[in-house]
């Protein structure tokens, strides 16, 4: 894709519309605004952006009902949900309906430029604490979340899994991408709210799977596979 996004913000809180324009500035074309599903349905319809930033809360209903009215006549806009909320189903909800991601908004500017980027050229992004139990939630279909150029939700090509990382359960994925970003034990317990011996069967469990012998392999093995 060529350019900047072209985005609709999806909000009923004005200012932090007004908040979110001013921080993304030329990083994002900004194509309108709407606070509430039917005006949103309305607009996306008529100015099909590359990215919807989209709250799953609204004053009309959830922003999955968005999402679930736009996907069958425009294929091609993709959404990335944007919520102070980060409870499993309103997240589980709006990836059902279709959403190419979903960040919380204590996202950084940078990273939410970055997020908006990403989605528009297909790939599935989300905040890190809530990527694993997108991930347990979608096991059968769990290579859409790991940056595939098209995922399992519309039109296009299928993910092409890897018969590797196919072996793995969602959680050890999700272990294995972490550990690829440099996190530690620890920090991977805390994140994904397990125990730092729960984490170690899990690298132990990935290490026998895929036959390597050491973290460094691990890190290598993840990042030739573009999961960090």
């Amino acid at each position: 894709m060529g350019g900047v996004p072209r985005v609709v913000l999806v909000d009923d809180h004005g200012l932090f519309r007004s908040g979110v324009r001013a921080e993304l500035g030329r990083s994002v074309e900004v194509a309108g605004e709407a606070d509430d599903v039917a005006p949103a349905i309305e607009l996306i319809s008529r100015v099909e952006p590359d990215v919807v930033l989209l709250d799953v809360h609204l004053p009309g209903g959830g922003g999955q009902a968005v999402v679930s009215a736009i996907r069958p006549r425009h294929p091609s806009v993709k959404f990335l949900a944007l919520s102070a909320s980060d409870a499993p189903e309103d997240v589980i909800a709006v990836i059902r309906a279709g959403a190419r991601g979903y960040v919380t908004k204590t996202i950084s500017t940078t990273e939410l430029a970055d997020a908006i980027r990403r989605v528009a050229e297909g790939d599935a992004v989300f905040s890190h604490r809530l990527a694993g139990f997108v991930l347990d939630a979608f096991a059968s279909s769990a290579g859409a979340f790991m940056g595939a150029s098209e995922g399992a939700y519309g039109p296009g090509p299928k993910p092409s899994f890897d018969p590797e990382l196919d072996q793995l359960t969602g959680r050890e994925r999700e272990v294995l991408r972490l550990i690829a970003q440099g996190y530690t034990y620890k920090e991977i317990a805390r994140e994904l709210f397990i125990s730092v011996k729960t984490v170690e069967s899990h690298v132990s469990s990935v290490l026998r799977k895929l036959q390597l012998s050491s973290r460094h392999q691990l890190t290598r093995w993840a990042t030739e596979r573009r999961l960090a």
